[in-house]
């Protein structure tokens, strides 16, 4: 074979051959550096390597974990936009609702955004959207927005929502939209009067 043969095609062929066409003597592995140092060096370089591969693989794990979480999350948080949006369009469907009863509007219409506000409620509660009751309950920040605190009435104690001024609504255990509520406080004692 001529010197100037590829390496691929001496490979091919079972390698390089001598001067007489045996072939040719390989290297010690010694001299490659294919052989691991002598002593307990070689144990402590595969501990280094391990320990390295595991944290490489925890990492990994984290990120995994980490993206999914984040993803879950962003993909929840637009849903959860939307059906915000869809609960506006209630709302607003329903003074519509209130208003054309009071202006006398034809039955047939009234009908119809009642089949409206009725699917749309039907397709939030499938979504695991629920309508927060508060009246009677006690104030909850983390689910009800207080707009006024008044008197307690009797009956009621201070802390509890006595009056609903805007239905709320949660998806699981968070609150989508606060219910906007008026809460109950102790009576203020005011200065004492002479008769």
């Amino acid at each position: 074979m001529s010197e100037r043969e590829p390496a691929e095609t001496r490979e091919r062929s079972g390698g390089a051959r001598g001067s007489g066409g045996e072939p040719a003597a390989s290297a010690p592995p010694e001299a490659a550096g294919a052989v691991p140092p002598a002593g307990g060096a070689t144990g402590e370089a595969a501990d280094v390597y391990k320990d390295r591969w595991l944290r490489a693989e925890a990492e990994l794990q984290n990120f995994r974990r980490r993206s999914l979480r984040e993803w879950d999350e962003a993909r929840r948080g637009a849903e959860e936009r939307v059906m915000l949006e869809m609960i506006t369009v209630i709302d607003d469907l329903e003074r519509a609702l209130s208003a054309a009863r009071e202006a006398g509007a034809p039955e047939t219409w009234v009908a119809g955004v009642e089949l409206t506000v009725q699917r749309l409620r039907e397709y939030l509660t499938r979504q695991g959207v629920t309508v927060l009751e508060p009246l009677g309950q006690k104030f909850d920040p983390a689910f009800h927005e207080a707009m006024l605190e008044i008197d307690a009435p009797a009956g009621r104690a201070p802390g509890d929502v006595v009056q609903v001024v805007l239905r709320g609504y949660a998806r699981g255990d968070r609150p989508l939209r606060p219910a906007r509520v008026v809460v109950a406080r102790a009576p203020v004692a005011g200065p004492a009067r002479d008769p």
